[in-house]
């Protein structure tokens, strides 16, 4: 598997596999909508995205993962959340994620970040054991909260 950096060329073999990632997350599927929100990302700069292709054919999406930049006042230092990630069904049990996450701490790195940030949802056992095998560790430090922002 080779690990790429996406391009706006790449929008129409990633767009579909997003959709599968905001589904499992029981999102509805929106692709029209799906496609223009990484097309935007993609224009402004605004993430980093890397897609894991198979090696012998530049069509075959293994999976992605999304980055997104923040800074922490504290160590006064960039920090990359990594927003999103996922495998296509076909792909699970290769080791994509791995290939995925080793990337985006290189990129990491290479940018003088502090640290890399994950969030998953509480059931989600085998995202949890894949980031602590790559040396991600639980935050007992800090607490977080979130205010929805309703559009009333």
């Amino acid at each position: 598997m080779r690990i790429i950096k996406a391009t706006l060329e790449h929008l129409d073999l990633l767009a579909p596999l997003f959709v599968k990632y905001r589904e499992f997350y029981g999102q509805l599927p929106y692709p029209d909508s799906s496609r223009s929100f990484l097309e935007k990302r993609l224009e402004r700069g605004e993430s980093i995205i890397y897609l894991a292709l198979a090696d012998d054919d530049d069509n075959k999406l293994m999976g992605f993962c999304q980055l997104y930049p923040s800074f922490s006042s504290l160590s006064l230092k960039r920090v990359w959340i990594l927003n999103d990630i996922y495998v296509a069904e076909d792909s699970r049990r290769m080791l994509v994620a791995d290939h995925l996450m080793r990337e985006a701490k290189k990129m990491a790195k290479a940018t003088n970040a502090v640290r890399l940030r994950v969030s998953t949802s509480n059931n989600n056992e085998v995202a949890m054991k894949t980031y602590e095998s790559m040396g991600f560790r639980e935050d007992n430090e800090f607490k977080s909260y979130i205010l929805p922002i309703n559009s009333d």
